[in-house]
């Protein structure tokens, strides 16, 4: 009796996941619905923390650091997708060297250093540029230079390696506490997605109103101290939930995998030309070989090469010049899968560029027109109410209406495919770019009919005009980054789960950095051809931001003809 009981309980543990004592998880006893719930309760601290002041800094570097917008544009740009881009950073060591728990802690505890930094700058005098009332030609504002910058962008730069670390690790690491292998497991981790979706947009619901107010009417120093304050209590409540997890163990670097298996197969084409070259598996399938994880659930995975990308297979050779080269079927795949998955990646990097706008122009937009509501008047930044709101609500919408339909219409697991949600979200961004013109023309106008083009008052136009796009652009947000979430986890190998869901960060980051670069080409050209630049100086009434918008709209579309190239092509891995 003792024997059998002791046989049931070797055979309830979790191959490659351990507990947070780094012992052998137990499949009764950790990962489910509980455990991902901590994780969905500290993402709405986090993505609080971050949006609090992320969501509103373009306004803290033009008033308070004197920074042109253009400039204080750009920064905020550079600076939010440094924190997507170090995301990377945070899965791949998740992925290979240190578990996702550990990551997690670790990154809190930078991002909070990094709030208590600029909490200090914002609070102390001396570490600011002086009090400017007047930025007209004669009397200009002086911003932020020497050790008071270097102080700022330190600040800036701890919070993004912290939030990066966050965002590479907290996702992957409540999606591995579900079962794969049961059509269950795999419903409640799509749920978990549609619902880190809603943790984010809680928390960035609580920053862009209660934290985003406090700044513009109490300080800033508050909005720094209230932010580092939330992400310092997310620590306990994720230690909270520490006996329900189950963690997935680093299995090696990813990367140098890729390196092999690339290297490998180029050196041993090289040799198949020779008349003496070793033999090569030639064994291959034409349909998709089984997931790697299958292996790792002590199932036999297929022992066959597919044709696609059929110049990795030789990688794969029985008798190689080189040992140390020496690859498996099963890597193989995993590499071919990972190369598979790139192109969709690139087709959401636009979508992102125009996302950056929300946290940039469209701020400064709305901060030249009417922001009363009655007798309330409402912060700028506190625009993305709009489409937070509406994610808010769609969220569970979507998992418990929209999905169910979908699955008994189309009698499938899934029901909407990834690829599908990402694709929708692509159509969004068009029409969101076009709305953004139009609105920007309609702005412009009633500055000229009202005779203030060049005065620093409130245009006699409501900023309501100006959620329209943040509306457009959040349901796009809200259909492709969960779907870009679940497409990267499900699709790659267990090996690589956390890097490979951070490219929904990394794309995010490709795009803030493409809006800066985009800004800066733009003005280069169109400074050769006018006498000012289309987005240059102080005030936002002489920009040419429509046909910047406009331009953001036609490589919409481009982008969307060259996604639809790809993920009509593309064959799901895993089912």
């Amino acid at each position: 009796m003792k024997g059998r009981e002791m046989g049931n309980m070797h055979r309830s543990e979790l191959e490659g996941y351990v507990d947070w004592r780094n012992r052998p998880a137990l499949a009764d006893r950790h990962g489910g619905m509980v455990a991902a719930l901590f994780v969905l309760v500290v993402e709405v601290l986090e993505n609080l923390a971050y949006l609090a002041n992320a969501s509103n800094l373009v306004v803290y570097l033009t008033k308070f650091m004197h920074y042109s917008p253009s400039s204080s544009a750009n920064t905020v740009t550079t600076f939010m997708g440094t924190t997507f881009l170090l995301a990377l950073l945070g899965g791949f060591l998740a992925d290979a060297y240190i578990t996702t728990y550990r990551i997690y802690l670790m990154s809190a505890a930078i991002e909070f250093s990094g709030l208590l930094v600029l909490a200090i700058q914002a609070h102390v005098s001396s570490l600011k540029t002086p009090s400017c009332v007047s930025a007209g030609a004669h009397s200009p504002c002086q911003e932020l230079v020497g050790a008071k910058a270097v102080i700022l962008f330190a600040g800036l730069y701890l919070v993004a390696l912290g939030v990066g670390g966050i965002k590479g690790s907290l996702p992957p690491h409540g999606a591995e506490q579900f079962d794969e292998t049961k059509p269950e497991g795999r419903k409640q981790r799509s749920a978990f997605f549609n619902y880190y979706i809603f943790s984010l947009s809680f928390g960035a619901l609580m920053a862009v109103t209660c934290v985003v107010w406090i700044e513009d009417n109490i300080g800033w120093q508050w909005g720094f101290g209230i932010a580092a304050a939330t992400i310092l209590i997310s620590i306990p409540v994720f230690l909270l939930g520490s006996s329900t997890y189950r963690v997935k163990t680093p299995a090696g670097s990813p990367i140098t995998t890729m390196f092999k298996v690339l290297a490998a197969s180029i050196l041993n084409s090289c040799k198949s030309r020779k008349p003496t070259n070793a033999e090569v598996s030639m064994a291959t399938n034409p349909s998709h070989s089984e997931p790697d994880d299958i292996e790792a659930e002590g199932m036999e995975p297929s022992r066959t090469l597919t044709v696609d990308l059929g110049f990795l297979n030789r990688a794969e050779m029985k008798n190689p010049s080189y040992p140390m080269l020496q690859c498996t079927v099963s890597q193989v795949e995993s590499i071919k899968t990972v190369i598979k998955i790139l192109p969709i990646f690139m087709s959401t990097i636009i979508l992102n560029c125009c996302l950056a706008q929300l946290s940039t122009f469209s701020v400064q937009q709305a901060a030249t027109m009417n922001t009363k509501l009655g007798s309330l008047r409402v912060p700028p930044a506190s625009l993305p109410i709009f489409p937070v709101l509406f994610m808010m609500i769609l969220a569970p919408v979507y998992n418990h209406l929209v999905l169910p339909f979908a699955r008994r219409i189309n009698k499938t697991e899934m029901g909407i495919t990834h690829l599908q949600r990402i694709g929708t979200g692509l159509v969004l961004s068009i029409v969101a770019m076009a709305v953004a013109a139009l609105v920007e023309v309609k702005r412009k106008k009633v500055a000229a009919e009202s005779g203030k083009i060049d005065s620093a008052g409130p245009l006699p136009i409501t900023f309501l005009w100006i959620a329209l796009q943040y509306l457009f652009l959040g349901s796009a947000d809200l259909f492709t980054l969960a779907g870009m979430m679940e497409f990267f986890f499900t699709e790659t190998p267990r090996s690589m789960r956390s890097l490979a869901t951070a490219l929904s960060w990394a794309s995010l980051a490709m795009g803030y950095y493409l809006s800066s670069a985009l800004v800066s080409i733009v003005n280069n050209i169109t400074g050769t051809f006018s006498p000012m630049p289309w987005m240059s100086g102080s005030n936002l009434n002489h920009y040419r931001l429509e046909g910047f918008y406009w331009l953001l709209c036609v490589l919409s579309g481009i982008n969307f003809m060259h996604y639809l190239f790809w993920a009509t092509r593309y064959s799901y891995r895993s089912t």
